[in-house]
């Protein structure tokens, strides 16, 4: 039990939980056990390595990728909704990368350039 501010924290449960974890993380790394492959892993940390070092180049990539998530639609004919097209940002796995990479190139251009990015918002 660990005492803090006057108050008991019983910690036997959290402990139990961790050493749970540990010991069956040990036990998952035979030959038997299937090994996760994330497919888009690699390309995913070549975005996020990226380092943005020209201005022109961070020109590009500002304009290219766009500020926000492109908006949904529903497909309506003759007064029927006929399909539903989601957010864009929805069916891009690499969105989040993606926005990463636009938001270093704004930064450069802001803190290395000086330049005014009001266009780009």
């Amino acid at each position: 039990m660990v005492k803090t501010n006057n108050q008991h924290i019983i910690l036997p449960a959290f402990i139990k939980a961790v050493e749970v974890e540990a010991s069956d993380n040990v036990g998952s790394h035979n030959k038997f056990t299937p090994r996760k492959f994330h497919l888009l892993q690699p390309l995913r940390k070549r975005l996020d390595n990226i380092e943005i070092k020209n201005r022109d180049f961070a020109h590009f990539i500002a304009k290219m990728i766009p500020a926000q998530c492109p908006f949904e639609r529903d497909l309506i004919l003759f007064g029927r909704k006929i399909a539903h097209i989601p957010p864009l940002c929805k069916l891009n796995p690499l969105y989040d990368e993606f926005v990463g990479l636009r938001f270093r190139a704004l930064c450069y251009l802001v803190d290395e350039c000086g330049e005014d990015i009001q266009s780009y918002c």
